[in-house]
């Protein structure tokens, strides 16, 4: 779909994947008032059937490449990249490791995650993709001819900060995680339903914070458990190192569960 520019000249070692020719397709921005509700929808079912079309398309090439992936997803601020970095950090040697940084502008994060040993490919969904809050399918796929796919283990999708579209999106991933910090409040799961109903994982993140905040971590849980009884939960703190290894664990075992014939 789109060009994909690698950035060498400043040494991080990631891809930056740039504009397709089809936005307007994509386009479904304009709330001017001048389309009826049933162009939307079928503007709507056409980039929906486009989305699932693509993610078979993405799923067929992990099968092949035997990659195991794993689309991460969270609010902005809830620690995603600070996870990937400890997870790069024990799992490198281990695991050959891919990230598709997913960013509405700039390569921090994609910055953050270099120098770690994983194969890194930038999409920014500002330039070209009008700005989505999420990563579908087809910016997924223009991503995929960066990475040496047939040489990794592990792919993690580490998708655009925000709790409602990315969930409403298959990209082929294997699995879902999603990292829910506890600054966030526990009422989450119950205002943003989609996202903890559509997680295998939840990783609830920042757990060193737990004596400082007004926080119910029983409620939040029974809220989870309401919307998303079959969710896995690991509490992680990247400062002290709480639950890093049970979500390495976790993602180990993804990979051999996906292997077995």
């Amino acid at each position: 779909m789109g060009r994909f520019h690698r950035h060498d000249d400043h040494g991080h070692g990631h891809g930056h994947v740039g504009a397709p020719g089809e936005a307007a397709a994509r386009d479904v921005g304009d709330h001017s008032g001048y389309a009826t509700g049933a162009e939307r929808v079928e503007v709507l079912e056409r980039i929906l059937g486009e989305n699932e079309r693509t993610a078979a398309a993405n799923r067929a090439d992990f099968a092949a490449a035997g990659v195991t992936v794993v689309n991460l997803m969270s609010s902005p601020g809830a620690g995603k990249t600070s996870l990937l970095r400890e997870t790069l950090r024990r799992l490198s040697d281990r695991m050959r490791i891919g990230i598709i940084e997913g960013d509405i502008e700039t390569s921090l994060d994609a910055d953050r995650l270099a120098g770690f040993g994983a194969a890194i490919a930038l999409v920014n969904t500002g330039k070209g993709f009008g700005g989505e809050c999420h990563l579908d399918a087809p910016m997924v796929r223009s991503a995929l001819p960066s990475l040496p796919l047939d040489e990794l283990d592990l792919l993690v999708i580490e998708n655009v900060g925000n709790l409602v579209c990315p969930a409403e999106f298959d990209v082929g991933e294997h699995a879902r995680a999603m990292v829910y910090s506890i600054t966030e409040g526990e009422e989450k799961p119950l205002k943003y339903p989609i996202m903890f109903r559509t997680a295998d994982l939840v990783i609830v993140n920042k757990i060193d914070l737990l004596p400082y905040l007004d926080f119910d971590l029983d409620a939040f849980y029974a809220n989870l458990r309401a919307v998303n009884p079959a969710a896995a939960t690991i509490e992680t703190s990247v400062k002290n190192g709480t639950g890093i290894d049970e979500w390495c664990a976790w993602l180990s075992g993804l990979g051999s569960r996906q292997r077995v014939p």
